[in-house]
């Protein structure tokens, strides 16, 4: 699909040339570049008293805490040693839960709960419990809610494992990144295949059915030759899931990153290099590539979703959860309604005290007009399938033909240059255009400004 780009060098540089800028991922649409504190408390309150008694709804719960600082880390954690600052947010997470319940006009269906971090397995057994039953109050927690996590390998224990499976633990994300003890060290991060084994062992004994491995390529000192390393040592556990990221470095956002040092970082046509041979050396192995950076196995339910057209794009990646609404909790969590998007406050300490004062935490959002849905549902179908009807689309929100033309003539250049076809209204990502899939979604972003340099590398 990518080989002529990847093996003629000129086309190659060509690409790079073109397409290397900042875009965002497209976890949303608008980004959250454009949440802005018009929306706050009082829109929140009024989405969530909105909500139909009865739609199944989602839940994220973010927990920023880690044994450890890893130097490419780009979320919303901090390092702590004592388990005290811990216990302290579990107790403002119950005021939060507590506060939602009031705000709520019934007691919603859950079908889902995530948890991510940081390193959500730093909570103890006994404060899982706590959590569960505080949300069991206010959610009608389903008996098969599907659970998810993120683990830290180091940090995970066997008991953490059989409490969390005892609330419907089902799927498990487990940090790798990369094995290479030279990359390692460049990012303060350490981890062996043994302990991931051990992870995966203790979470296959619990009867976890879904376990997923975080690959990263672009780190400082990665090579094409350590990347296709780690892949082949962990596909002997055969997950069901993998994800491969791209290393966002963005050092004028995450100040440690700036431990980094930038001249062991590989170039472009490197980064694109390790993802291309990493994404083939998975394909060989009889995974299924899903949209941007994800592989599954066929049977999996993601690679399921995909050939039936129903995956779908949020915050926690790309998933089949199809519930309109998710609720975050915790410090920095987004949520998502049909009337638009809230995120919390970032920091811990303006968070815990919002819920001192007995008000729902939130720090900024955004509100959808139907340009939004309509550009939106655009670019999700791109983000997850590499192509989309436009004629659907422009029924679907009741767009005119001339809508459907100014969508086309945004993507009128990547046509050009071979790296979509369009016909018909029909449009298909082929050749590179894989590659740049991003920048192609940026095109039709009526907010995006390429000058911002707010977003991470598009290759």
């Amino acid at each position: 699909m990518t080989a002529h780009a990847l093996q003629d060098p000129q086309a190659l540089a060509d690409l790079i040339a073109r397409y290397d800028g900042r875009a965002p991922r497209y976890t949303s649409y608008p980004t959250a570049v454009q949440f802005t504190p018009q929306v706050g408390e009082a829109a929140y309150r009024r989405w969530l008293a909105e909500l139909p008694a009865h739609e199944p709804v989602s839940l994220y719960m973010h927990v920023p805490f880690c044994a450890r600082l890893c130097w490419y880390c780009g979320c919303n954690t901090r390092a702590v040693n004592r388990h005290e600052p811990v216990a302290a947010y579990v107790g403002k997470l119950l005021d939060e839960i507590r506060l939602l319940g009031q705000a709520l006009p019934s007691r919603p269906p859950a079908n889902a709960l995530h948890f991510g971090g940081g390193t959500p397995n730093m909570l103890s057994p006994a404060e899982l419990d706590v959590l569960f039953a505080a949300l069991g109050q206010v959610f009608d927690l389903s008996a098969d809610i599907e659970v998810a996590t993120e683990i830290d390998p180091p940090a995970l224990t066997r008991e953490w494992v059989r409490a969390a499976a005892a609330h419907g633990l089902r799927r498990a994300s487990l940090g790798v990144q990369n094995l290479s003890p030279e990359v390692q060290a460049a990012v303060d991060r350490k981890g062996t295949i043994e302990e991931a084994a051990r992870c995966v062992g203790w979470l296959r004994e619990a009867g976890v059915a879904s376990i997923n491995l975080d690959l990263m390529y672009g780190l400082p000192h990665q090579t094409t030759a350590n990347t296709l390393a780690t892949i082949d040592a962990v596909l002997s556990l055969r997950p069901e899931r993998l994800a491969l990221f791209g290393y966002a470095h963005v050092p004028w956002m995450k100040s440690h990153q700036q431990l980094i040092a930038e001249e062991a970082l590989p170039g472009p046509a490197e980064r694109l290099d390790q993802s291309e041979r990493a994404a083939e050396r998975l394909v060989a192995e009889g995974y299924v590539r899903i949209g941007l950076d994800h592989f599954a196995l066929p049977d999996d339910e993601l690679a399921v979703a995909l050939a039936e057209g129903r995956l779908r794009r949020n915050f926690q990646g790309y998933t089949t959860d199809a519930a309109r609404t998710l609720i975050g909790m915790g410090a920095s969590a987004i949520g998502g309604f049909p009337q638009g998007y809230v995120q919390n406050l970032t920091r811990e300490l303006d968070w815990r005290a919002a819920l001192e004062r007995g008000e729902l935490p939130v720090a900024r959002g955004v509100t959808l007009t139907e340009e939004d849905r309509f550009r939106g549902e655009i670019i999700e179908r791109l983000m997850c399938d590499f192509a989309v009807d436009l004629r659907v689309a422009c029924a679907r929100h009741d767009r005119s033909l001339a809508d459907l033309a100014l969508i086309l003539a945004r993507l009128e250049p990547f046509r050009r240059e071979g790296l979509i076809e369009a016909e018909g209204g029909q449009v298909r990502v082929v050749g590179a255009g894989r590659l740049v899939i991003r920048s192609i979604c940026a095109a039709i972003d009526e907010y995006f400004d390429a000058q911002q340099g707010r977003h991470a590398k598009a290759l």
